[in-house]
């Protein structure tokens, strides 16, 4: 008899909720347009630095080259974490979540160089961090 199980072997199978899966998915595919995102601002800064306009005085002042290629290399592991969320293992949510963060930092960081944008990516990272963490042990069971 198991510890906990009343009346013998009690075995139960829960199906994954529909939410769940969709709200996973759902982070997943936001993941992979941020990276996408990510590498296009990078791209942008890297060939023609002087189309973002920095504003003075703000704390972290980085050259715009040395934020493309910040931009570039967080856009892929954006990306590829994203493609990885699919999986739906318990490993690809939390590495999904830490990238999200990651990536909302950087972009807070990127507001004086761009700033709608990097609030658009903010946002987005926020709610991928949301679907992740609030419906993401759903998908267990699958």
């Amino acid at each position: 008899m198991k510890p906990g199980a009343i009346g013998g072997n009690l075995t139960t199978t829960q199906e994954p909720s529909g939410w769940a899966i969709g709200w996973t998915a759902f982070a997943a595919i936001m993941m992979i347009m941020m990276g996408f995102f990510h590498g296009l601002a990078g791209l942008v800064a890297v060939l023609e630095d002087e189309l973002y306009a920095v504003t003075p005085e703000y704390v972290l002042q980085l050259d715009v080259t040395t934020w493309g290629w910040v931009h570039l290399v967080l856009g892929a592991i954006v990306l590829i974490a994203g493609i990885y969320l699919f999986t739906g293992s318990v490993v690809a949510r939390t590495i999904g979540v830490i990238v999200a963060a990651v990536s909302a930092i950087a972009n807070f960081a990127w507001l004086p160089y761009y700033p709608i944008w990097a609030l658009v990516i903010i946002t987005s990272a926020a709610f991928v961090i949301w679907a992740l963490t609030a419906h993401g042990r759903d998908i267990t069971a699958r």
